[in-house]
């Protein structure tokens, strides 16, 4: 797969990353050692004796709290299958394609396997509106993202909420993309 944006002869081609970032690994790793961990101290009065010797399991009684205990671990367990399935299948991942040449553009994205395990849209240059720039900032949390109007579709985000590029790269990305669509931008 290419590594960066290129255009050779008026085309486009843009891989999306999917879920197969360091934050997803790292979450996915917490979360299931922590269910482990509730799992084995919940289990471990179940059966009479400490799984886990740094705890002092025999102190926690079994009815409430260690049954609690067993339901966070079990649910612990769910949630990191369900992150370690999306990396494992690079759910959201794939490319954004612009071919001039052929007036088509081209947006392929990965899913979860099945009927709909990809997903492809391919939309004439012809109908495409204007570029949408979103930007929403808070205190604690900051959300830049590029979306592409397109006449009779909802609006197509060109790159994941995760990518987390600051003002002045998506204002780059976005004057450069509407000059090789030849579209406006449309502002926050």
């Amino acid at each position: 797969m290419i590594s960066m944006n290129h255009q050779v002869k008026r085309l486009w081609i843009e891989p999306i990353k999917g879920s197969r970032r360091k934050s997803n690994f790292f979450f996915a790793s917490i979360i299931l050692g922590g269910a482990l961990g509730f799992l084995l101290v919940g289990f471990s009065s179940y059966i009479g004796r400490s799984l886990v010797p740094p705890l002092l399991s025999h102190q926690i009684l079994f009815v409430p709290q260690r049954i609690v205990m067993c339901f966070y671990g079990i649910a612990g367990l769910f949630f990191s299958s369900y992150l370690w399935c999306t990396i494992l299948f690079n759910v959201g991942g794939g490319y954004n394609k612009i071919d001039e040449k052929k007036g088509i553009l081209c947006f392929f994205r990965w899913g979860f396997p099945g009927k709909n395990r990809r997903v492809f849209l391919r939309v004439p240059m012809k109908n495409v509106q204007t570029i949408k720039m979103e930007v929403q900032e808070s205190l604690f949390y900051s959300r830049h993202v590029l979306y592409m109007k397109v006449k009779g579709l909802p609006d197509i985000p060109l790159a994941r909420t995760g990518d987390h590029f600051n003002l002045s790269e998506m204002e780059q990305k976005a004057a450069e993309l509407a000059h090789f669509l030849r579209v406006s931008i449309e502002g926050f």
